[in-house]
Protein backbone atom coordinates (compact mmCIF):
# COMPACT_ATOMS: atom_id res chain seq x y z
CA UNK A 1 0.00 0.00 0.00
CA UNK A 2 2.83 2.03 0.56
CA UNK A 3 4.48 1.38 -2.25
CA UNK A 4 1.22 1.96 -4.17
CA UNK A 5 0.53 6.24 -2.54
CA UNK A 6 4.47 6.50 -3.19
CA UNK A 7 3.70 5.52 -6.96
CA UNK A 8 1.04 7.95 -7.01
CA UNK A 9 2.82 10.94 -5.44
CA UNK A 10 5.59 10.52 -8.45
CA UNK A 11 3.19 10.48 -10.78
CA UNK A 12 1.04 13.62 -9.71
CA UNK A 13 4.41 15.46 -9.73
CA UNK A 14 5.27 14.65 -12.92
CA UNK A 15 2.29 16.21 -14.39
CA UNK A 16 2.78 19.31 -12.29
CA UNK A 17 5.99 19.82 -13.54
CA UNK A 18 5.05 18.61 -17.21
CA UNK A 19 2.28 21.37 -16.92
CA UNK A 20 3.87 24.29 -15.51
CA UNK A 21 6.51 23.85 -18.08
CA UNK A 22 3.80 23.90 -20.74
CA UNK A 23 2.82 27.56 -19.17
CA UNK A 24 5.72 28.55 -19.06
CA UNK A 25 6.05 28.44 -22.88
CA UNK A 26 3.00 30.07 -23.47
CA UNK A 27 0.60 27.07 -23.86
CA UNK A 28 -0.83 25.59 -26.93
CA UNK A 29 1.24 25.02 -30.07
CA UNK A 30 4.16 27.19 -30.86
CA UNK A 31 6.15 27.93 -33.99
CA UNK A 32 9.93 26.95 -34.32
CA UNK A 33 11.84 29.15 -33.37
CA UNK A 34 13.01 29.05 -37.22
CA UNK A 35 9.84 29.94 -38.06
CA UNK A 36 7.93 26.85 -39.58
CA UNK A 37 7.77 24.91 -42.71
CA UNK A 38 10.07 22.45 -41.42
CA UNK A 39 12.69 24.71 -40.04
CA UNK A 40 12.99 27.18 -43.25
CA UNK A 41 9.99 29.72 -44.12
CA UNK A 42 7.26 30.59 -41.64
CA UNK A 43 3.89 31.40 -41.82
CA UNK A 44 2.43 34.58 -42.84
CA UNK A 45 1.17 36.07 -39.56
CA UNK A 46 1.42 36.19 -36.26
CA UNK A 47 3.51 34.46 -33.51
CA UNK A 48 7.02 34.90 -33.20
CA UNK A 49 9.76 35.72 -35.25
CA UNK A 50 10.32 33.57 -38.44
CA UNK A 51 12.84 33.07 -40.64
CA UNK A 52 12.63 33.58 -44.68
CA UNK A 53 15.97 31.67 -46.20
CA UNK A 54 17.00 33.15 -49.92
CA UNK A 55 18.69 30.61 -51.97
CA UNK A 56 21.67 31.16 -54.31
CA UNK A 57 23.34 29.21 -56.72
CA UNK A 58 26.74 30.63 -58.66
CA UNK A 59 29.93 29.89 -59.06
CA UNK A 60 32.29 30.06 -56.11
CA UNK A 61 35.04 28.47 -57.78
CA UNK A 62 37.04 28.38 -60.76
CA UNK A 63 37.33 31.40 -63.33
CA UNK A 64 34.28 32.58 -62.42
CA UNK A 65 34.47 32.67 -58.36
CA UNK A 66 35.18 36.26 -58.17
CA UNK A 67 31.89 37.10 -60.19
CA UNK A 68 30.35 35.02 -57.84
CA UNK A 69 31.07 36.07 -55.18
CA UNK A 70 30.59 39.92 -56.28
CA UNK A 71 26.74 38.95 -56.55
CA UNK A 72 26.76 37.18 -53.61
CA UNK A 73 28.24 40.07 -51.28
CA UNK A 74 25.52 41.91 -52.47
CA UNK A 75 22.92 40.36 -51.20
CA UNK A 76 24.53 39.34 -48.21
CA UNK A 77 25.53 43.16 -47.43
CA UNK A 78 21.69 43.49 -47.96
CA UNK A 79 20.48 40.84 -45.98
CA UNK A 80 23.12 42.32 -43.07
CA UNK A 81 21.63 45.24 -42.87
CA UNK A 82 18.06 43.83 -43.62
CA UNK A 83 18.36 41.77 -40.33
CA UNK A 84 20.18 44.59 -38.18
CA UNK A 85 17.52 46.94 -38.51
CA UNK A 86 15.03 44.59 -36.90
CA UNK A 87 14.20 42.50 -39.87
CA UNK A 88 11.37 43.20 -41.92
CA UNK A 89 7.26 42.49 -41.59
CA UNK A 90 4.86 40.80 -43.13
CA UNK A 91 1.39 40.94 -42.06
CA UNK A 92 2.41 42.62 -38.72
CA UNK A 93 4.61 39.54 -38.02
CA UNK A 94 8.63 40.01 -37.54
CA UNK A 95 11.09 38.34 -40.26
CA UNK A 96 14.78 37.90 -40.31
CA UNK A 97 16.55 36.24 -43.12
CA UNK A 98 19.22 33.90 -44.14
CA UNK A 99 21.21 32.58 -46.73
CA UNK A 100 22.11 29.57 -48.04
CA UNK A 101 24.68 30.02 -50.78
CA UNK A 102 25.50 26.59 -53.04
CA UNK A 103 28.42 26.99 -55.65
CA UNK A 104 27.61 25.65 -59.40
CA UNK A 105 30.92 26.46 -60.76
CA UNK A 106 28.93 27.95 -63.33
CA UNK A 107 27.69 24.55 -64.47
CA UNK A 108 23.95 24.47 -65.53
CA UNK A 109 23.42 20.78 -64.63
CA UNK A 110 24.97 21.66 -60.72
CA UNK A 111 22.29 24.92 -60.63
CA UNK A 112 19.68 22.10 -61.35
CA UNK A 113 20.44 20.03 -58.18
CA UNK A 114 21.61 23.05 -56.34
CA UNK A 115 18.33 24.49 -57.21
CA UNK A 116 16.27 21.58 -56.10
CA UNK A 117 18.45 21.58 -52.99
CA UNK A 118 17.14 24.52 -52.07
CA UNK A 119 13.44 24.59 -52.87
CA UNK A 120 12.97 21.54 -51.32
CA UNK A 121 14.92 21.50 -48.33
CA UNK A 122 14.68 25.47 -47.06
CA UNK A 123 11.50 26.22 -48.91
CA UNK A 124 13.16 29.57 -50.25
CA UNK A 125 10.39 31.68 -52.51
CA UNK A 126 13.70 33.26 -54.07
CA UNK A 127 16.64 31.76 -55.28
CA UNK A 128 19.22 34.17 -57.34
CA UNK A 129 20.89 32.48 -59.94
CA UNK A 130 24.09 34.12 -61.65
CA UNK A 131 24.31 33.27 -65.54
CA UNK A 132 22.19 32.18 -68.15
CA UNK A 133 22.72 28.28 -68.12
CA UNK A 134 21.84 28.39 -64.72
CA UNK A 135 18.75 30.58 -64.87
CA UNK A 136 17.62 28.21 -68.04
CA UNK A 137 17.93 24.94 -65.69
CA UNK A 138 16.06 25.71 -63.43
CA UNK A 139 13.31 27.56 -65.07
CA UNK A 140 12.01 23.67 -65.75
CA UNK A 141 11.00 23.54 -62.27
CA UNK A 142 10.78 26.68 -60.41
CA UNK A 143 6.74 27.44 -61.15
CA UNK A 144 6.06 23.82 -60.22
CA UNK A 145 8.15 24.10 -56.54
CA UNK A 146 7.23 27.78 -56.45
CA UNK A 147 9.97 29.81 -56.06
CA UNK A 148 10.99 33.16 -58.31
CA UNK A 149 14.33 33.02 -59.81
CA UNK A 150 16.27 36.36 -59.44
CA UNK A 151 18.63 35.68 -63.16
CA UNK A 152 21.66 37.89 -62.83
CA UNK A 153 22.29 37.76 -67.05
CA UNK A 154 21.60 40.26 -69.54
CA UNK A 155 20.73 37.89 -71.65
CA UNK A 156 17.11 38.41 -72.88
CA UNK A 157 15.71 35.28 -74.24
CA UNK A 158 16.38 33.83 -71.29
CA UNK A 159 13.45 35.55 -69.84
CA UNK A 160 11.01 35.08 -72.50
CA UNK A 161 10.07 31.00 -72.23
CA UNK A 162 6.47 31.90 -70.69
CA UNK A 163 7.60 31.55 -67.00
CA UNK A 164 5.59 33.57 -64.72
CA UNK A 165 8.19 33.21 -61.63
CA UNK A 166 11.44 34.50 -63.23
CA UNK A 167 12.54 38.22 -63.08
CA UNK A 168 15.71 39.26 -64.81
CA UNK A 169 17.80 42.07 -62.81
CA UNK A 170 20.30 43.63 -64.60
CA UNK A 171 20.01 45.89 -68.42
CA UNK A 172 19.15 43.38 -71.13
CA UNK A 173 22.64 44.26 -73.30
CA UNK A 174 20.39 43.95 -76.48
CA UNK A 175 21.68 47.78 -76.85
CA UNK A 176 25.20 47.67 -76.54
CA UNK A 177 26.29 46.03 -79.58
CA UNK A 178 25.02 48.44 -82.07
CA UNK A 179 26.89 51.49 -80.25
CA UNK A 180 29.98 49.27 -80.01
CA UNK A 181 30.17 48.80 -83.14
CA UNK A 182 29.74 52.24 -84.32
CA UNK A 183 32.06 53.58 -82.00
CA UNK A 184 35.07 50.49 -82.44
CA UNK A 185 33.98 51.00 -86.34
CA UNK A 186 34.80 54.96 -86.40
CA UNK A 187 37.74 54.48 -84.53
CA UNK A 188 39.73 51.22 -86.08
CA UNK A 189 38.00 49.61 -88.91
CA UNK A 190 35.53 47.11 -90.12
CA UNK A 191 37.29 43.71 -89.23
CA UNK A 192 36.60 42.15 -85.76
CA UNK A 193 37.45 38.85 -84.00
CA UNK A 194 35.26 37.56 -81.81
CA UNK A 195 36.53 36.06 -78.43
CA UNK A 196 33.80 36.12 -76.09
CA UNK A 197 33.21 33.33 -73.06
CA UNK A 198 31.75 30.34 -74.27
CA UNK A 199 29.18 29.50 -71.92
CA UNK A 200 24.98 30.22 -72.78
CA UNK A 201 25.96 34.09 -72.10
CA UNK A 202 28.62 33.83 -74.28
CA UNK A 203 26.75 32.50 -77.51
CA UNK A 204 23.83 35.05 -77.34
CA UNK A 205 26.08 37.94 -77.00
CA UNK A 206 28.60 36.31 -80.18
CA UNK A 207 25.04 36.09 -82.01
CA UNK A 208 23.68 39.58 -81.73
CA UNK A 209 27.11 41.42 -81.92
CA UNK A 210 28.09 39.81 -85.06
CA UNK A 211 24.30 41.09 -86.63
CA UNK A 212 24.97 44.23 -85.61
CA UNK A 213 28.94 44.14 -86.89
CA UNK A 214 28.10 42.92 -89.88
CA UNK A 215 24.59 44.65 -90.57
CA UNK A 216 26.85 48.13 -90.96
CA UNK A 217 29.37 46.97 -93.29
CA UNK A 218 31.69 45.10 -90.89
CA UNK A 219 33.44 41.69 -91.17
CA UNK A 220 34.08 39.02 -88.98
CA UNK A 221 37.79 37.47 -89.55
CA UNK A 222 37.73 35.28 -86.32
CA UNK A 223 35.00 33.81 -84.59
CA UNK A 224 36.71 31.79 -81.66
CA UNK A 225 34.48 31.61 -78.34
CA UNK A 226 36.87 30.67 -75.58
CA UNK A 227 36.78 28.97 -71.86
CA UNK A 228 36.96 31.80 -69.77
CA UNK A 229 35.92 29.88 -67.01
CA UNK A 230 38.75 27.26 -66.51
CA UNK A 231 41.38 28.34 -68.54
CA UNK A 232 44.42 30.17 -67.53
CA UNK A 233 46.45 30.80 -70.90
CA UNK A 234 44.33 32.12 -74.14
CA UNK A 235 47.89 32.54 -76.27
CA UNK A 236 46.30 29.99 -78.60
CA UNK A 237 43.41 31.76 -79.18
CA UNK A 238 44.37 35.38 -79.05
CA UNK A 239 47.22 34.48 -81.61
CA UNK A 240 44.89 32.80 -84.03
CA UNK A 241 42.90 35.72 -83.63
CA UNK A 242 45.76 37.99 -84.10
CA UNK A 243 46.94 36.22 -87.45
CA UNK A 244 43.82 37.75 -89.26
CA UNK A 245 44.78 41.45 -88.44
CA UNK A 246 41.47 42.47 -86.65
CA UNK A 247 40.74 45.96 -86.02
CA UNK A 248 38.79 45.22 -82.72
CA UNK A 249 38.30 42.00 -81.11
CA UNK A 250 35.40 41.38 -78.83
CA UNK A 251 35.86 39.72 -75.49
CA UNK A 252 33.86 39.04 -72.44
CA UNK A 253 33.26 37.09 -69.57
CA UNK A 254 34.35 37.42 -65.95
CA UNK A 255 36.72 39.99 -65.41
CA UNK A 256 39.77 38.60 -64.36
CA UNK A 257 40.06 36.17 -67.81
CA UNK A 258 38.77 38.87 -69.77
CA UNK A 259 42.07 41.14 -68.84
CA UNK A 260 43.99 38.03 -69.13
CA UNK A 261 42.58 38.22 -73.34
CA UNK A 262 43.26 41.59 -73.44
CA UNK A 263 46.83 41.58 -71.71
CA UNK A 264 48.04 38.52 -74.04
CA UNK A 265 46.57 40.38 -76.75
CA UNK A 266 48.74 43.86 -75.83
CA UNK A 267 51.59 42.00 -75.29
CA UNK A 268 51.67 40.18 -78.94
CA UNK A 269 51.70 43.35 -80.40
CA UNK A 270 47.86 44.08 -80.55
CA UNK A 271 47.29 48.27 -81.13
CA UNK A 272 43.43 48.01 -81.72
CA UNK A 273 40.33 48.43 -80.00
CA UNK A 274 38.33 45.80 -77.49
CA UNK A 275 34.57 45.58 -77.16
CA UNK A 276 34.07 44.29 -73.95
CA UNK A 277 30.79 42.59 -72.86
CA UNK A 278 28.93 43.66 -69.81
CA UNK A 279 29.37 40.85 -67.01
CA UNK A 280 33.46 42.07 -67.37
CA UNK A 281 34.43 45.50 -65.64
CA UNK A 282 36.79 48.24 -66.69
CA UNK A 283 38.86 48.97 -63.35
CA UNK A 284 39.03 45.25 -62.39
CA UNK A 285 40.14 44.61 -66.50
CA UNK A 286 43.09 47.43 -65.94
CA UNK A 287 44.27 45.79 -62.49
CA UNK A 288 45.00 42.82 -64.89
CA UNK A 289 46.52 44.38 -67.46
CA UNK A 290 48.46 46.95 -65.71
CA UNK A 291 46.45 49.94 -66.09
CA UNK A 292 43.82 51.91 -67.81
CA UNK A 293 46.40 53.34 -70.60
CA UNK A 294 45.95 49.49 -71.78
CA UNK A 295 42.75 49.61 -72.43
CA UNK A 296 42.86 52.94 -74.26
CA UNK A 297 39.93 52.30 -77.50
CA UNK A 298 37.68 50.06 -75.06
CA UNK A 299 34.27 50.43 -74.93
CA UNK A 300 32.70 48.79 -71.89
CA UNK A 301 30.06 49.47 -68.99
CA UNK A 302 30.53 52.60 -66.60
CA UNK A 303 31.66 52.12 -63.23
CA UNK A 304 29.43 51.70 -60.51
CA UNK A 305 31.80 54.44 -58.65
CA UNK A 306 31.49 57.16 -61.51
CA UNK A 307 27.49 56.34 -61.72
CA UNK A 308 25.93 59.42 -60.50
CA UNK A 309 22.90 58.58 -58.23
CA UNK A 310 21.56 59.13 -54.83
CA UNK A 311 22.51 56.08 -52.52
CA UNK A 312 25.77 55.15 -54.71
CA UNK A 313 28.19 56.57 -52.90
CA UNK A 314 26.63 55.50 -49.38
CA UNK A 315 26.25 51.87 -50.76
CA UNK A 316 30.00 51.68 -52.47
CA UNK A 317 31.21 53.03 -48.20
CA UNK A 318 29.32 50.58 -46.52
CA UNK A 319 30.67 47.76 -49.25
CA UNK A 320 34.16 48.74 -48.77
CA UNK A 321 33.84 48.92 -45.03
CA UNK A 322 32.70 45.17 -45.06
CA UNK A 323 34.53 43.52 -47.60
CA UNK A 324 37.29 45.84 -48.15
CA UNK A 325 36.99 46.42 -51.82
CA UNK A 326 35.06 48.40 -54.29
CA UNK A 327 31.80 47.13 -55.39
CA UNK A 328 30.86 46.17 -58.46
CA UNK A 329 27.40 46.49 -61.08
CA UNK A 330 26.90 42.77 -59.90
CA UNK A 331 27.28 43.92 -56.42
CA UNK A 332 25.01 46.55 -56.26
CA UNK A 333 21.90 44.76 -58.49
CA UNK A 334 21.77 42.68 -56.20
CA UNK A 335 21.99 44.14 -53.49
CA UNK A 336 19.37 46.80 -54.42
CA UNK A 337 17.07 43.53 -55.59
CA UNK A 338 17.42 42.03 -52.11
CA UNK A 339 15.79 44.97 -50.80
CA UNK A 340 12.77 45.50 -54.12
CA UNK A 341 11.92 41.47 -53.03
CA UNK A 342 11.50 42.74 -49.67
CA UNK A 343 9.33 45.27 -50.20
CA UNK A 344 7.43 42.96 -52.10
CA UNK A 345 6.62 40.20 -49.82
CA UNK A 346 5.10 43.78 -47.51
CA UNK A 347 3.21 44.27 -50.26
CA UNK A 348 2.01 41.05 -50.96
CA UNK A 349 1.00 40.27 -46.94
CA UNK A 350 3.24 36.93 -47.68
CA UNK A 351 6.71 35.25 -47.55
CA UNK A 352 5.59 32.17 -49.16
CA UNK A 353 3.24 32.82 -52.02
CA UNK A 354 5.54 33.44 -54.72
CA UNK A 355 2.95 34.97 -57.28
CA UNK A 356 1.80 37.23 -54.98
CA UNK A 357 5.71 38.32 -54.16
CA UNK A 358 6.03 38.79 -58.04
CA UNK A 359 2.94 40.42 -58.22
CA UNK A 360 4.07 43.12 -56.44
CA UNK A 361 6.93 43.81 -57.55
CA UNK A 362 6.34 47.05 -59.66
CA UNK A 363 4.55 48.24 -56.40
CA UNK A 364 7.75 47.32 -54.05
CA UNK A 365 9.98 49.54 -56.76
CA UNK A 366 7.72 52.36 -56.48
CA UNK A 367 8.12 52.38 -52.73
CA UNK A 368 11.60 51.66 -52.54
CA UNK A 369 13.59 54.49 -50.95
CA UNK A 370 15.27 56.67 -53.50
CA UNK A 371 18.66 55.67 -51.68
CA UNK A 372 17.96 52.19 -52.61
CA UNK A 373 17.27 52.58 -56.17
CA UNK A 374 20.36 53.63 -57.53
CA UNK A 375 20.65 51.91 -60.39
CA UNK A 376 17.00 53.95 -60.92
CA UNK A 377 14.65 51.00 -61.92
CA UNK A 378 11.86 52.69 -63.24
CA UNK A 379 9.61 49.44 -63.21
CA UNK A 380 9.68 45.92 -64.19
CA UNK A 381 7.86 44.42 -67.35
CA UNK A 382 7.05 40.53 -68.97
CA UNK A 383 11.49 40.07 -68.55
CA UNK A 384 12.78 41.82 -65.52
CA UNK A 385 13.53 45.42 -63.92
CA UNK A 386 13.51 48.52 -66.67
CA UNK A 387 16.53 50.77 -66.34
CA UNK A 388 18.65 52.66 -68.45
CA UNK A 389 22.32 51.44 -68.97
CA UNK A 390 25.66 53.17 -68.37
CA UNK A 391 28.04 52.84 -70.87
CA UNK A 392 31.73 54.28 -70.88
CA UNK A 393 35.16 54.15 -73.54
CA UNK A 394 38.79 54.37 -72.30
CA UNK A 395 40.57 57.12 -73.73
CA UNK A 396 43.79 58.54 -72.72
CA UNK A 397 44.08 56.18 -69.99
CA UNK A 398 40.92 57.60 -68.30
CA UNK A 399 37.41 56.29 -68.44
CA UNK A 400 34.91 58.86 -69.82
CA UNK A 401 30.72 57.79 -69.73
CA UNK A 402 29.83 57.64 -73.00
CA UNK A 403 26.16 58.61 -74.61
CA UNK A 404 26.08 56.33 -77.58
CA UNK A 405 27.90 58.98 -79.96
CA UNK A 406 24.74 61.19 -79.64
Amino acid sequence: MKRFKKGVFVMVALVLVLALAACSSGGGSSEPASGGDSGSNGGDGGGSAGTVVLGYTGPLSGGAAQYGKDILNGIELAVKQINESGGFKVNGKAYKYEIQALDDKYQPSQSAINGKKLAEKYHTPIIFVAHSGGILALEEFNEAKGFIIGGYTSVPAVFKQENELVVRIPPSFLSYPPIYTKYEMNKFGKKAAMLPTNSAYGKVWDKVFKKAWTEAGGSIVVDNPLDYNTDTSFNTGVSKALSKNPDVMLVGGPSEPTGLVIKQARQLGYKGGFAVMDQAKLNDIASVTGGLETLNGTIGVLPLNQFDHVGVNEFIKSYKAEYGKAPTWESAWNYVSTYVFTKAMEKAGTVKDAKAIMGSLGEAIKALPAKKNFPDIKGINESGFEVTPALAVVENGEIKQYDGGK
